[in-house]
Protein backbone atom coordinates (compact mmCIF):
# COMPACT_ATOMS: atom_id res chain seq x y z
CA UNK A 1 0.00 0.00 0.00
CA UNK A 2 1.32 3.44 -0.94
CA UNK A 3 1.07 6.06 1.81
CA UNK A 4 0.56 9.56 0.51
CA UNK A 5 1.67 12.31 2.88
CA UNK A 6 -0.55 15.37 2.66
CA UNK A 7 1.13 18.56 3.86
CA UNK A 8 -1.49 21.05 5.06
CA UNK A 9 -1.59 24.64 3.93
CA UNK A 10 0.66 26.93 5.96
CA UNK A 11 -1.17 29.86 7.48
CA UNK A 12 0.59 32.22 9.88
CA UNK A 13 -0.50 35.50 11.44
CA UNK A 14 2.09 38.17 12.29
CA UNK A 15 0.72 40.60 14.88
CA UNK A 16 2.29 44.02 15.47
CA UNK A 17 1.01 45.32 18.81
CA UNK A 18 2.25 48.89 18.35
CA UNK A 19 -0.15 49.38 15.42
CA UNK A 20 -2.64 46.65 16.37
CA UNK A 21 -1.92 45.31 12.87
CA UNK A 22 -2.18 41.74 11.61
CA UNK A 23 -0.49 40.48 8.46
CA UNK A 24 -0.40 36.96 7.06
CA UNK A 25 1.79 34.39 5.33
CA UNK A 26 -0.11 31.74 3.36
CA UNK A 27 1.67 28.93 1.52
CA UNK A 28 1.08 25.64 -0.24
CA UNK A 29 3.20 23.59 -2.61
CA UNK A 30 6.26 25.73 -1.90
CA UNK A 31 4.53 28.92 -3.05
CA UNK A 32 3.60 31.72 -0.66
CA UNK A 33 1.66 34.97 -0.47
CA UNK A 34 2.03 37.72 2.11
CA UNK A 35 -1.14 39.67 2.89
CA UNK A 36 -1.10 43.26 4.19
CA UNK A 37 2.62 43.39 5.10
CA UNK A 38 4.02 45.91 7.57
CA UNK A 39 6.73 48.24 6.29
CA UNK A 40 9.68 46.30 7.73
CA UNK A 41 9.50 43.09 5.71
CA UNK A 42 12.52 41.07 6.86
CA UNK A 43 10.41 38.72 8.99
CA UNK A 44 8.41 37.49 5.99
CA UNK A 45 11.52 36.90 3.92
CA UNK A 46 13.28 35.10 6.77
CA UNK A 47 10.26 32.90 7.47
CA UNK A 48 9.93 31.99 3.81
CA UNK A 49 13.62 31.12 3.57
CA UNK A 50 13.43 29.03 6.73
CA UNK A 51 10.54 27.01 5.30
CA UNK A 52 11.90 26.80 1.76
CA UNK A 53 9.08 28.89 0.30
CA UNK A 54 9.02 31.20 -2.69
CA UNK A 55 6.99 34.37 -2.09
CA UNK A 56 4.99 34.68 -5.32
CA UNK A 57 2.43 37.32 -4.37
CA UNK A 58 2.07 40.32 -2.08
CA UNK A 59 -1.63 40.95 -1.53
CA UNK A 60 -3.21 44.14 -0.20
CA UNK A 61 -6.80 44.13 1.04
CA UNK A 62 -7.00 47.91 0.49
CA UNK A 63 -5.00 51.13 0.65
CA UNK A 64 -4.15 51.20 4.33
CA UNK A 65 -4.39 54.59 6.03
CA UNK A 66 -3.02 53.80 9.49
CA UNK A 67 0.38 52.45 8.44
CA UNK A 68 2.76 52.41 5.50
CA UNK A 69 2.80 49.01 3.86
CA UNK A 70 5.92 47.15 2.76
CA UNK A 71 4.30 45.78 -0.39
CA UNK A 72 6.63 47.50 -2.83
CA UNK A 73 9.86 46.65 -0.99
CA UNK A 74 8.79 43.04 -0.43
CA UNK A 75 7.99 42.64 -4.11
CA UNK A 76 11.30 44.21 -5.13
CA UNK A 77 13.29 41.90 -2.85
CA UNK A 78 11.49 38.67 -3.76
CA UNK A 79 10.27 39.16 -7.32
CA UNK A 80 6.68 38.73 -6.15
CA UNK A 81 3.72 40.34 -7.92
CA UNK A 82 1.59 42.85 -6.01
CA UNK A 83 -2.16 42.22 -6.04
CA UNK A 84 -4.53 45.01 -5.00
CA UNK A 85 -8.09 46.05 -5.77
CA UNK A 86 -8.42 47.51 -9.23
CA UNK A 87 -10.29 50.49 -7.78
CA UNK A 88 -7.17 51.52 -5.85
CA UNK A 89 -5.65 52.91 -9.07
CA UNK A 90 -2.23 52.08 -7.66
CA UNK A 91 0.73 53.88 -9.24
CA UNK A 92 3.14 50.90 -9.15
CA UNK A 93 3.21 47.68 -11.21
CA UNK A 94 0.43 45.43 -9.92
CA UNK A 95 -2.41 43.04 -10.72
CA UNK A 96 -5.73 44.84 -10.25
CA UNK A 97 -8.13 42.35 -8.66
CA UNK A 98 -11.86 42.21 -9.30
CA UNK A 99 -14.71 40.10 -7.92
CA UNK A 100 -14.00 36.39 -8.34
CA UNK A 101 -10.35 36.71 -9.37
CA UNK A 102 -8.19 33.83 -8.14
CA UNK A 103 -4.64 33.71 -6.79
CA UNK A 104 -3.32 30.14 -6.67
CA UNK A 105 -0.73 28.75 -4.29
CA UNK A 106 -0.23 25.05 -4.96
CA UNK A 107 -3.62 23.43 -4.33
CA UNK A 108 -4.93 26.45 -2.41
CA UNK A 109 -6.92 29.23 -4.05
CA UNK A 110 -7.46 32.76 -2.76
CA UNK A 111 -10.61 34.27 -4.26
CA UNK A 112 -11.20 38.02 -4.31
CA UNK A 113 -14.47 39.43 -2.96
CA UNK A 114 -15.06 43.13 -3.67
CA UNK A 115 -16.31 44.54 -0.35
CA UNK A 116 -16.35 48.35 -0.54
CA UNK A 117 -17.37 50.25 2.57
CA UNK A 118 -14.26 51.00 4.55
CA UNK A 119 -12.65 52.16 1.32
CA UNK A 120 -13.92 51.95 -2.28
CA UNK A 121 -11.29 49.36 -3.29
CA UNK A 122 -11.57 47.10 -0.23
CA UNK A 123 -11.29 43.37 -0.87
CA UNK A 124 -11.80 40.32 1.30
CA UNK A 125 -9.90 37.19 0.27
CA UNK A 126 -11.63 33.84 0.64
CA UNK A 127 -9.24 30.92 1.20
CA UNK A 128 -10.38 27.74 -0.58
CA UNK A 129 -8.78 24.43 0.33
CA UNK A 130 -9.71 21.72 -2.17
CA UNK A 131 -12.60 23.97 -3.20
CA UNK A 132 -13.93 24.37 0.35
CA UNK A 133 -13.99 27.86 1.91
CA UNK A 134 -12.09 27.74 5.21
CA UNK A 135 -10.83 31.25 5.98
CA UNK A 136 -11.67 34.83 5.10
CA UNK A 137 -9.01 37.54 5.18
CA UNK A 138 -11.25 40.53 5.84
CA UNK A 139 -8.79 43.45 5.86
CA UNK A 140 -10.63 46.38 7.43
CA UNK A 141 -14.09 45.31 6.27
CA UNK A 142 -14.92 43.03 9.20
CA UNK A 143 -13.07 43.12 12.50
CA UNK A 144 -13.62 40.93 15.53
CA UNK A 145 -16.49 42.70 17.27
CA UNK A 146 -16.67 45.60 14.82
CA UNK A 147 -16.53 46.72 11.19
CA UNK A 148 -14.36 49.28 9.43
CA UNK A 149 -15.11 52.99 9.79
CA UNK A 150 -16.76 54.50 6.69
CA UNK A 151 -15.34 58.02 6.73
CA UNK A 152 -11.90 57.68 5.16
CA UNK A 153 -12.81 58.14 1.49
CA UNK A 154 -13.88 61.79 1.55
CA UNK A 155 -10.95 62.90 -0.59
CA UNK A 156 -12.12 60.44 -3.25
CA UNK A 157 -15.59 61.90 -3.51
CA UNK A 158 -17.58 59.65 -1.17
CA UNK A 159 -19.52 60.69 1.93
CA UNK A 160 -19.47 58.55 5.09
CA UNK A 161 -23.15 57.78 4.46
CA UNK A 162 -22.41 56.47 0.96
CA UNK A 163 -19.55 54.33 2.23
CA UNK A 164 -21.62 52.98 5.14
CA UNK A 165 -24.36 51.95 2.69
CA UNK A 166 -21.74 50.12 0.61
CA UNK A 167 -20.47 48.44 3.79
CA UNK A 168 -23.97 47.21 4.62
CA UNK A 169 -24.31 45.60 1.21
CA UNK A 170 -20.82 44.07 1.34
CA UNK A 171 -21.50 42.53 4.74
CA UNK A 172 -25.01 41.24 4.08
CA UNK A 173 -24.72 40.17 0.46
CA UNK A 174 -21.25 38.63 0.60
CA UNK A 175 -19.60 38.19 4.00
CA UNK A 176 -22.66 36.94 5.89
CA UNK A 177 -23.56 34.65 2.99
CA UNK A 178 -20.57 32.46 3.89
CA UNK A 179 -20.88 29.35 6.09
CA UNK A 180 -20.66 29.90 9.84
CA UNK A 181 -17.53 27.73 10.11
CA UNK A 182 -15.42 30.01 7.91
CA UNK A 183 -12.68 31.62 10.02
CA UNK A 184 -12.37 35.41 10.13
CA UNK A 185 -8.87 36.91 10.05
CA UNK A 186 -8.86 40.75 10.03
CA UNK A 187 -6.07 43.28 9.50
CA UNK A 188 -6.45 44.93 12.93
CA UNK A 189 -7.18 44.27 16.59
CA UNK A 190 -8.04 46.32 19.66
CA UNK A 191 -6.50 49.78 19.72
CA UNK A 192 -6.67 50.45 15.99
CA UNK A 193 -8.31 53.73 14.95
CA UNK A 194 -9.83 51.97 11.92
CA UNK A 195 -12.76 50.82 14.07
CA UNK A 196 -14.55 51.84 17.27
CA UNK A 197 -15.17 48.63 19.22
CA UNK A 198 -12.56 46.14 18.02
CA UNK A 199 -12.04 43.09 20.23
CA UNK A 200 -8.67 42.08 21.64
CA UNK A 201 -9.16 38.70 19.95
CA UNK A 202 -7.35 38.39 16.64
CA UNK A 203 -9.55 35.80 14.91
CA UNK A 204 -13.06 34.40 15.03
CA UNK A 205 -15.61 32.72 12.76
CA UNK A 206 -18.47 33.99 10.62
CA UNK A 207 -20.92 32.25 12.95
CA UNK A 208 -19.57 33.82 16.13
CA UNK A 209 -19.50 37.27 14.55
CA UNK A 210 -23.02 36.81 13.22
CA UNK A 211 -24.20 36.28 16.81
CA UNK A 212 -22.00 38.70 18.74
CA UNK A 213 -20.85 41.58 16.52
CA UNK A 214 -23.08 44.61 17.14
CA UNK A 215 -22.74 45.77 13.52
CA UNK A 216 -23.99 42.46 12.12
CA UNK A 217 -27.25 42.30 14.05
CA UNK A 218 -30.52 42.43 12.07
CA UNK A 219 -31.26 46.00 11.02
CA UNK A 220 -32.19 47.97 7.92
CA UNK A 221 -29.63 49.65 5.71
CA UNK A 222 -30.86 53.04 6.96
CA UNK A 223 -30.43 52.02 10.60
CA UNK A 224 -26.94 50.68 9.85
CA UNK A 225 -25.89 53.88 8.07
CA UNK A 226 -27.14 56.04 10.92
CA UNK A 227 -25.34 53.90 13.50
CA UNK A 228 -22.04 53.80 11.62
CA UNK A 229 -21.91 57.55 10.93
CA UNK A 230 -23.00 58.73 14.39
CA UNK A 231 -20.36 60.24 16.71
CA UNK A 232 -17.42 59.26 14.52
CA UNK A 233 -14.12 60.38 16.06
CA UNK A 234 -11.93 62.50 13.84
CA UNK A 235 -9.57 60.43 11.73
CA UNK A 236 -5.91 60.90 12.73
CA UNK A 237 -4.33 63.46 10.43
CA UNK A 238 -1.71 61.07 9.08
CA UNK A 239 -4.31 58.69 7.63
CA UNK A 240 -4.79 60.44 4.29
CA UNK A 241 -1.04 60.87 3.86
CA UNK A 242 -0.31 57.19 4.51
CA UNK A 243 -3.04 56.06 2.11
CA UNK A 244 -1.44 58.12 -0.65
CA UNK A 245 2.04 56.77 0.18
CA UNK A 246 0.61 53.27 -0.14
CA UNK A 247 -1.04 54.11 -3.46
CA UNK A 248 2.35 55.25 -4.80
CA UNK A 249 4.44 52.66 -2.94
CA UNK A 250 6.90 53.59 -0.20
CA UNK A 251 10.63 53.79 -0.71
CA UNK A 252 12.92 51.16 0.81
CA UNK A 253 13.18 51.28 4.59
CA UNK A 254 16.97 51.08 4.22
CA UNK A 255 16.89 54.65 2.88
CA UNK A 256 15.44 55.97 6.16
CA UNK A 257 18.35 56.72 8.49
CA UNK A 258 19.29 58.92 11.44
CA UNK A 259 22.70 59.58 12.98
CA UNK A 260 23.96 60.03 16.53
CA UNK A 261 24.20 63.64 17.74
CA UNK A 262 26.01 65.55 20.45
CA UNK A 263 24.59 68.50 22.39
CA UNK A 264 25.69 71.13 19.87
CA UNK A 265 24.03 69.27 17.01
CA UNK A 266 20.80 68.88 18.97
CA UNK A 267 20.73 72.60 19.76
CA UNK A 268 21.31 73.40 16.10
CA UNK A 269 18.40 71.16 15.09
CA UNK A 270 16.12 72.71 17.72
CA UNK A 271 17.04 76.19 16.48
CA UNK A 272 15.95 75.27 12.96
CA UNK A 273 12.57 74.05 14.21
CA UNK A 274 13.12 70.43 15.20
CA UNK A 275 11.26 68.84 18.08
CA UNK A 276 12.89 66.48 20.55
CA UNK A 277 10.92 63.24 20.78
CA UNK A 278 11.71 61.45 24.05
CA UNK A 279 10.81 57.77 23.64
CA UNK A 280 11.56 56.63 27.19
CA UNK A 281 8.97 55.45 29.71
CA UNK A 282 7.03 58.07 31.66
CA UNK A 283 8.95 57.60 34.91
CA UNK A 284 12.33 58.19 33.25
CA UNK A 285 10.98 61.13 31.27
CA UNK A 286 9.52 62.58 34.44
CA UNK A 287 12.77 62.41 36.37
CA UNK A 288 14.74 64.42 33.77
CA UNK A 289 14.39 65.28 30.09
CA UNK A 290 15.54 67.82 27.52
CA UNK A 291 13.52 71.02 27.93
CA UNK A 292 10.68 71.20 25.40
CA UNK A 293 10.77 67.48 24.58
CA UNK A 294 7.58 65.57 23.80
CA UNK A 295 7.30 62.19 25.50
CA UNK A 296 5.81 59.35 23.46
CA UNK A 297 7.16 56.14 24.94
CA UNK A 298 8.07 53.09 22.89
CA UNK A 299 6.20 50.96 25.41
CA UNK A 300 2.74 52.01 24.14
CA UNK A 301 1.13 52.64 20.77
CA UNK A 302 4.09 54.78 19.85
CA UNK A 303 3.74 55.04 16.08
CA UNK A 304 0.01 55.76 16.12
CA UNK A 305 0.39 58.59 18.64
CA UNK A 306 3.36 60.06 16.77
CA UNK A 307 1.35 60.10 13.55
CA UNK A 308 -1.64 61.61 15.34
CA UNK A 309 0.14 64.34 17.30
CA UNK A 310 3.26 65.29 15.32
CA UNK A 311 3.54 67.12 12.02
CA UNK A 312 4.98 64.82 9.37
CA UNK A 313 7.18 67.58 7.95
CA UNK A 314 8.76 68.73 11.22
CA UNK A 315 12.38 67.61 11.81
CA UNK A 316 12.72 65.23 14.76
CA UNK A 317 15.58 64.45 17.13
CA UNK A 318 14.96 61.22 19.02
CA UNK A 319 16.01 61.11 22.68
CA UNK A 320 16.46 57.55 23.96
CA UNK A 321 18.36 55.59 26.57
CA UNK A 322 20.34 53.58 24.00
CA UNK A 323 21.30 53.57 20.34
CA UNK A 324 19.24 50.42 19.81
CA UNK A 325 16.08 52.04 21.17
CA UNK A 326 16.72 55.20 19.16
CA UNK A 327 17.03 53.23 15.92
CA UNK A 328 13.90 51.27 16.82
CA UNK A 329 12.05 54.58 17.22
CA UNK A 330 13.23 55.80 13.79
CA UNK A 331 12.02 52.58 12.17
CA UNK A 332 8.67 52.70 13.97
CA UNK A 333 8.18 56.31 12.89
CA UNK A 334 8.73 55.19 9.31
CA UNK A 335 5.97 52.62 9.75
CA UNK A 336 3.49 55.50 9.76
CA UNK A 337 5.26 57.50 7.05
CA UNK A 338 7.27 59.83 9.29
CA UNK A 339 10.78 60.05 7.84
CA UNK A 340 12.09 63.36 9.22
CA UNK A 341 14.16 62.01 12.12
CA UNK A 342 17.50 63.67 11.41
CA UNK A 343 19.33 62.23 14.40
CA UNK A 344 19.19 60.86 17.91
CA UNK A 345 20.77 61.54 21.27
CA UNK A 346 21.36 59.13 24.13
CA UNK A 347 23.14 61.51 26.51
CA UNK A 348 21.52 64.85 27.37
CA UNK A 349 24.64 66.30 29.04
CA UNK A 350 25.16 69.88 27.96
CA UNK A 351 21.48 70.45 27.20
CA UNK A 352 18.91 72.25 29.35
CA UNK A 353 16.91 69.69 31.31
CA UNK A 354 13.69 69.84 33.29
CA UNK A 355 11.48 67.35 35.11
CA UNK A 356 7.81 66.37 35.15
CA UNK A 357 6.53 65.57 38.66
CA UNK A 358 4.73 62.26 39.06
CA UNK A 359 1.87 62.23 41.55
CA UNK A 360 0.21 59.19 43.13
CA UNK A 361 -3.57 58.80 43.25
CA UNK A 362 -3.34 58.99 47.07
CA UNK A 363 -1.67 62.41 46.89
CA UNK A 364 -4.10 63.52 44.19
CA UNK A 365 -7.03 62.58 46.40
CA UNK A 366 -5.53 64.27 49.47
CA UNK A 367 -4.56 67.54 47.74
CA UNK A 368 -7.66 68.05 45.62
CA UNK A 369 -5.73 69.21 42.56
CA UNK A 370 -7.53 70.05 39.30
CA UNK A 371 -7.58 67.06 36.92
CA UNK A 372 -7.39 66.92 33.14
CA UNK A 373 -8.56 63.53 31.78
CA UNK A 374 -7.15 62.75 28.32
CA UNK A 375 -8.84 59.41 27.69
CA UNK A 376 -11.32 58.80 24.89
CA UNK A 377 -14.92 59.97 25.47
CA UNK A 378 -16.25 56.44 26.01
CA UNK A 379 -13.59 55.80 28.63
CA UNK A 380 -14.42 59.04 30.40
CA UNK A 381 -18.13 58.24 30.43
CA UNK A 382 -17.44 54.82 31.95
CA UNK A 383 -16.06 56.48 35.09
CA UNK A 384 -13.72 59.34 35.97
CA UNK A 385 -12.26 61.35 38.83
CA UNK A 386 -15.03 63.69 40.04
CA UNK A 387 -14.71 67.15 38.52
CA UNK A 388 -12.12 66.11 35.91
CA UNK A 389 -12.03 68.11 32.67
CA UNK A 390 -12.25 65.82 29.63
CA UNK A 391 -10.15 66.52 26.54
CA UNK A 392 -9.07 63.43 24.54
CA UNK A 393 -5.34 63.32 23.85
CA UNK A 394 -5.93 63.28 20.09
CA UNK A 395 -7.73 66.64 20.40
CA UNK A 396 -5.45 68.29 22.96
CA UNK A 397 -3.10 70.17 20.58
CA UNK A 398 -6.10 72.00 19.08
CA UNK A 399 -7.83 72.54 22.43
CA UNK A 400 -5.00 73.57 24.75
CA UNK A 401 -6.62 77.00 25.01
CA UNK A 402 -9.46 75.38 26.96
CA UNK A 403 -7.10 74.37 29.79
CA UNK A 404 -6.73 76.87 32.63
CA UNK A 405 -3.06 77.74 33.15
CA UNK A 406 -3.56 78.98 36.73
CA UNK A 407 -2.58 76.71 39.61
CA UNK A 408 -1.44 73.10 39.68
CA UNK A 409 -2.86 70.64 37.17
CA UNK A 410 -2.78 66.82 37.32
CA UNK A 411 -3.12 64.96 34.03
CA UNK A 412 -4.66 61.49 34.05
CA UNK A 413 -5.41 58.70 31.59
CA UNK A 414 -5.95 54.96 32.11
CA UNK A 415 -2.41 54.01 33.13
CA UNK A 416 -0.09 57.03 32.89
CA UNK A 417 1.12 56.58 29.29
CA UNK A 418 -1.17 59.02 27.45
CA UNK A 419 -1.14 61.46 30.37
CA UNK A 420 2.65 61.69 30.16
CA UNK A 421 2.33 62.55 26.47
CA UNK A 422 -0.29 65.18 27.30
CA UNK A 423 1.78 66.61 30.14
CA UNK A 424 4.79 67.01 27.86
CA UNK A 425 2.63 68.85 25.31
CA UNK A 426 1.41 71.20 28.03
CA UNK A 427 4.94 71.85 29.29
CA UNK A 428 6.04 72.61 25.74
CA UNK A 429 3.20 75.15 25.51
CA UNK A 430 4.41 77.01 28.59
CA UNK A 431 2.41 75.39 31.42
CA UNK A 432 4.55 75.51 34.54
CA UNK A 433 2.72 73.52 37.24
CA UNK A 434 1.82 70.21 35.61
CA UNK A 435 2.11 66.71 37.05
CA UNK A 436 1.45 63.25 35.66
CA UNK A 437 -0.81 60.87 37.62
CA UNK A 438 1.12 57.64 38.15
CA UNK A 439 -0.99 54.57 37.39
CA UNK A 440 -3.89 56.63 36.04
CA UNK A 441 -7.58 56.03 36.55
CA UNK A 442 -6.93 52.31 36.98
CA UNK A 443 -5.00 53.05 40.19
CA UNK A 444 -7.70 55.50 41.33
CA UNK A 445 -10.36 52.80 40.98
CA UNK A 446 -8.22 50.13 42.64
CA UNK A 447 -7.71 52.46 45.60
CA UNK A 448 -11.48 52.57 46.07
CA UNK A 449 -11.81 56.31 45.52
CA UNK A 450 -15.13 57.65 44.18
CA UNK A 451 -15.78 58.02 40.47
CA UNK A 452 -18.35 59.98 38.54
Amino acid sequence: MTIISVIPMLFKQFYLGCLAHASYLIADGGEAAVVDPQRDVDQYIEEAERLGLSIRYVIETHLHADFVSGHRELAARTGARIVIGAEAHAAFPHLGAREGDIVRLGSVALQAMETPGHTPESLCWLVLENGTPTKLLTGDTLFIGDVGRPDLAGARGFTPEQMAAMMYDSLHRKVLALPDAVEVWPAHGAGSACGRNISSETSSTIGVQRRTNYALQPMSRREFVEMMTRDLPAAPRYFSRDAEINRRGARSLAEVRACAMKADGVREEINRGAIVLDVRDAEFFGSSHIAGAINIGLGGQFASWCGTLLDAETPIVVSADSERRACEAVMRLARVGMETASGYVTDADGLDRVSLPQISVDALRAQGIRVLDVRRPAEFRSGHVPGAQPIPLSELPARIGEVDRRGPLAVICASGYRSSIASSLLLREGFTDVMNVRGGTSSWVRAGYPIS
